[in-house]
């Protein structure tokens, strides 16, 4: 049976009955873990197994942020994991040499490894990582969370990290497309607008997305920004076929899973019924959509909305599930 396109949340350290409901329910495919969900190592490793038992004919992919930095979900007892920031940061783009530029190929590679690893070890599926957007030193959100503000940088570093969540058997989810540094505002809180023209976005966000799928093809998934690329399109980028469609399916030849970026966040949700706002999603060329620390709106879409609404041709998140 194939997995729902829901990625969804829980409060706490354990399933409550209505955890376990509406993890069952066939919308559902995923779960997105949080701090809130982690106490310790065997408390993480037994939760997971308790989702994996749910339903033996679909078990759900577990995922999580954790890219290192001021992302990183899972704290006491995990190792404590750079940003991508601080290992681009070891590249002087002025006199880059290839020491320096190796130094922190390596160092990418490790920090896949160890995600890799460590999740691995407690049955989680997938990490939302690596943030393919370019730090242009404008957005707080981003930040260092981005490897560089050089767009080649980001792309070779990327696929370091890449291969080293592959060496354990993880897939890789790049976001957020088509790029998140130029905007100031913080997509969680705010509707975020960019303005510059598709050339220059072309040109610069997108061209890691561009060699990592069309001349690698090293991407598994890919999560799309709620930004609003206002020359564009005037729809945020999780809900334009223009960017979903027509630019990573059409001319970047995207075969992977497409996320849409929370649907609980201010930039959509504002002034939006959620069961609207998954339709356009599907429109758009989502895949899977994530609805997180909003129970309420979980459940809204769960009580109405028609499994028959679900488009057919869905990429499944099993596609995703870790490779043992």
């Amino acid at each position: 049976m194939n997995l729902g396109p829901l990625v969804v949340d829980f409060d706490g350290f354990e399933l409550s009955s209505e955890d376990t409901e509406v993890l069952n329910h066939p919308l559902v495919g995923g779960v997105i873990l949080f701090a809130k969900n982690y106490e310790s190592r065997n408390q993480l490793k037994f939760l997971v197994g308790q989702i994996k038992k749910i339903n033996k004919d679909r078990e759900l992919l577990i995922t999580v942020d954790h890219e290192g930095g001021r992302v990183q979900r899972f704290l006491n007892g995990f190792s404590k994991l750079p940003s991508q920031g601080l290992i681009g940061n070891t590249i002087d783009d002025e006199k880059i040499n290839a020491k320096s530029m190796n130094s922190a190929l390596v160092n990418a590679f490790f920090l896949g490894k160890t995600i890799g690893s460590e999740l691995s070890e407690v049955g989680v599926d997938l990490s939302f990582t690596p943030v393919l957007d370019i730090n242009y030193g404008r957005s707080e959100i981003i930040g260092d969370r981005a490897f560089s503000n050089n767009p080649e940088n980001v792309c070779s570093l990327a696929m370091s990290l890449i291969l080293g969540l592959k060496g354990e058997g993880l897939s890789n989810c790049a976001k957020h497309f088509p790029g998140h540094g130029w905007v100031v505002e913080d997509t969680h809180t705010h509707e975020a607008l960019d303005n510059r023209n598709y050339e220059e976005i072309l040109n610069l966000d997108i061209l890691p997305y561009k060699i990592l799928i069309k001349k690698c093809n090293l991407l598994s998934s890919v999560m799309a920004s709620h930004v609003i690329y206002s020359r564009c399109d005037p729809n945020p980028a999780s809900l334009s076929e223009f960017w979903l469609k027509k630019t990573l399916r059409g001319e970047l030849n995207f075969q992977g899973i497409i996320f849409c970026d929370d649907l609980s966040m201010h930039s959509v949700k504002n002034n939006s019924e959620i069961l609207d706002l998954v339709d356009q999603a599907f429109v758009a060329g989502c895949d899977s959509l994530i609805v997180c620390n909003d129970r309420s709106s979980v459940m809204r879409i769960l009580d109405n909305y028609d499994l028959k609404s679900v488009p057919k041709k869905l990429r499944s998140l099993q596609l995703l599930k870790r490779k043992c």
